[in-house]
């Protein structure tokens, strides 16, 4: 069995996938815009971490064709690796928001805006058909998801995606997209410290509905785009210590753990890093320490 498929699979519509993935966004700097002017990754040491990334079993990698820094692309990145590359590996991007050239951000795109950003985004892949595409909602406040969704369904018939799912909703989007067509995926931002998915319900909705959870900053939590820095939550530090395992380790094992249907996306540039993300997969842990971590945590140390 590969590391990647220590937590187990889980299936994308048809496509079958280790819960443990790759989020691309860091592949370019720390983030969509932080870092910028920072030396770029040399591209072929970003190939040969998602190379080994493939290696140990993750096929699953989540990107978007506006993670770019000046000088890399993380779907141009993507590409490059996948064509060195025999095995199947299930790519899902991200339509919705937008950046011109120079990366600066654009205005809400429109319904009929769509097929260029997914166009966009078959250029980049070199692919002819994308396996998931998520609609990047305007935020949770978002009143209407159903023109957006509904563009993106008459790809999904035309060819052009194979499967769709959402990003940053609430149940109410996620009920309305499946009347629509259905939603193989719902990615938001959760984790330990920021767990509104659970307190709107969103994280059982999906399990009910067979639909991925997808959470996003699993790891960083609240410093989201930020650089991985000290762990600062005694909860966190005792169970690492008791398994032996890092801090970012237990937090995505108790994401995990959250249920089957929740994968990871962790993303990073340190190959270490990579190894200790996925090894994550196989770390399990007792009630009693689920219970540690869902109590408030009582200090630092």
């Amino acid at each position: 069995m590969s590391a990647a498929a220590a937590a187990g699979t889980w299936k994308l519509g048809d496509l079958e996938v280790n819960r443990i993935g790759y989020g691309a966004m860091r592949l370019t700097g720390n983030g969509m815009m932080g870092n910028s002017d920072g030396t770029p990754i040399d591209r072929d040491v970003a190939v040969g971490l998602l190379h080994s990334a493939f290696e140990e079993g993750v096929n699953h990698i989540d990107t978007a064709s506006f993670y770019f820094s000046p000088l890399r692309s993380a779907n141009e990145l993507i590409n490059r690796a996948l064509s060195s590359w025999s095995g199947d590996v299930v790519v899902v991007t991200k339509v919705g928001p937008g950046r011109d050239p120079s990366g600066e951000w654009l205005d809400t795109v429109r319904p009929d805006q769509l097929r260029g950003q997914v166009e966009e985004n078959l250029r980049q892949l070199g692919r002819d058909c994308l396996d998931v595409v998520n609609l990047r909602a305007g935020g949770p406040r978002t009143a209407s998801i159903a023109e957006h969704f509904g563009a993106l369904a008459d790809l999904r018939e035309a060819g052009l995606v194979r499967h769709l799912g959402l990003s940053g909703v609430l149940p109410e989007h996620v009920l309305a997209a499946q009347k629509i067509a259905p939603v193989v995926c719902v990615q938001n931002s959760y984790g330990l410290d920021w767990r509104r998915a659970d307190e709107s319900g969103l994280v059982d909705l999906c399990g009910e509905q067979g639909i991925a959870f997808v959470p996003f900053f699993a790891v960083s939590g609240l410093r989201r785009e930020a650089a991985a820095g000290q762990e600062h939550d005694a909860r966190v530090h005792s169970v690492a210590d008791a398994h032996r395992a890092t801090p970012a380790q237990v937090r995505l094992a108790w994401t995990l753990h959250r249920g089957p249907h929740v994968l990871a996306i962790p993303g990073t540039r340190n190959p270490a890093h990579l190894a200790e993300n996925i090894a994550a997969g196989s770390l399990r842990l007792t009630e009693e320490e689920l219970a540690l971590l869902d109590k408030p945590d009582e200090g630092t140390d």
